[in-house]
């Protein structure tokens, strides 16, 4: 029998230790951390928010550019702070304008995030970890277990890698922390990070603009709650025999265990919950299973984002037709659901949802998408099937 109880086995990888004589990661730190530490080095507490000023708004790191700081203090910072972000090892760039980056974490271990444009935003979906505990049959990720859980300043540093390759007058609007890994499994460094994206003296991104997805850690979702973010479920099955059956961890924590806590989340912040579901060709795409997906979320407020498979290598299933996914599509439509078709953008650079991956022996870079009907729509067609968060 396949467990999950590892999830809930945190580790202090994700915790940045002081080491004596060694500067700390400027972004390991949210505000509160910084004050305290310039604290604890004789230093005045409110330095904290000029540095966060300089870095966040104007992207100085540079300690002799920050001139509000005394001349004694800005020769002191090297010593105190390192602004080292995690390196980008390549950079591809999708026919429909999604670019995906691979970051070194160091020690031959790395993850990939990626940058999403639609119509008005521009979204980032950022990894937590390096592999995943939680193995998701669907998922290329899950294929390469979990290696470590990332620290603060390497989630943080994904955001900053990818706001600095921006084109002049690009901003991202939206964060989703869908990439590598189970958010949940990770939640001191992954909330942590949010409150640096939130800090009105860091990033100042409404927490409305931030999504936390999760495979179904029902202990932990009571933090997405608390954090006021949008909260995103992996749901891919409408049954719990057919969820079990692409989710092991259906069995430590069931639909009805995660639909309640979905409800709960609902109680607490009035946010409607998003339902990801994939579509596998013969597993989870037929007209009945749309039927029983409805019933299954009917009493969840709820939108219900579908998801045709994306492929990988060795996963062991297949992408439905086009004509099948639009099937299904259709048939929630007609009984009600609110539902969003969700494109597959950067599908040929491997960029797509369950497709991303460390630096792996025979990694695949790219794949033909040309014969795919949904790659190619109409504008008016894709804005309606666009992947959307709320606004």
């Amino acid at each position: 029998m396949v467990t999950t109880s590892a999830p809930l086995n945190y580790s202090d990888d994700n915790v940045t230790l002081p080491v004596a004589n060694k500067p700390v990661n400027f972004y390991s730190l949210t505000l509160e951390d910084l004050k305290a530490y310039l604290k604890g080095k004789g230093k005045e507490q409110f330095r904290a928010q000029q540095i966060f000023k300089w870095v966040y708004e104007q992207r100085v790191t540079d300690p002799e550019q920050m001139t509000n700081l005394s001349k004694e203090f800005r020769a002191s910072l090297p010593e105190i702070l390192s602004f080292e972000l995690p390196s980008v090892l390549t950079h591809l760039k999708s026919v429909d304008g999604t670019q995906k980056m691979l970051f070194d974490m160091g020690e031959g271990q790395s993850v990939e995030a990626v940058l999403i444009p639609s119509e008005g935003r521009l979204t980032l979906c950022i990894s937590s970890e390096v592999g995943c505990n939680i193995g998701c049959k669907f998922c290329f990720t899950g294929k390469q277990k979990l290696k470590r859980r990332l620290r603060t300043e390497e989630i943080v540093g994904q955001f900053m890698q990818a706001h600095d390759r921006l084109g002049e007058g690009q901003r991202i609007t939206n964060i989703v922390f869908m990439g590598m890994g189970e958010p949940l499994d990770n939640p001191e460094a992954v909330f942590k990070t949010i409150d640096v994206l939130h800090s009105p003296w860091g990033i100042n991104l409404s927490r409305k603009k931030i999504t936390v997805s999760t495979s179904g850690i029902v202990p932990e979702m009571w933090r997405v709650s608390e954090a006021k973010v949008r909260l995103a479920v992996s749901l891919n099955g409408p049954t719990d025999e057919i969820r079990t059956q692409v989710m092991p961890i259906n069995r430590k924590w069931n639909t009805t265990e995660l639909l309640n806590a979905c409800k709960e989340h609902y109680r607490i912040t009035k946010d409607k919950i998003t339902f990801e579901y994939v579509l596998l060709k013969g597993v989870t795409d037929q007209i009945e299973h749309a039927r029983q997906l409805v019933k299954l979320v009917k009493d969840v407020p709820c939108k219900i984002n579908i998801i045709p498979f994306n492929e990988h290598p060795g996963s062991g299933y297949e992408r439905p037709s086009d004509e099948a996914v639009e099937a299904f599509h259709s048939e929630l439509m007609r009984l009600g659901a609110h539902v969003l078709l969700r494109r597959s953008m950067g599908r040929d650079i491997y960029a797509a949802c369950g497709q991303l991956t460390s630096q792996i022996p025979n990694k695949p870079v790219s794949m033909d998408i040309s014969n795919s009907k949904l790659a190619g729509l109409p504008k008016y067609k894709r804005e309606m099937l666009d992947q959307t968060q709320e606004q």
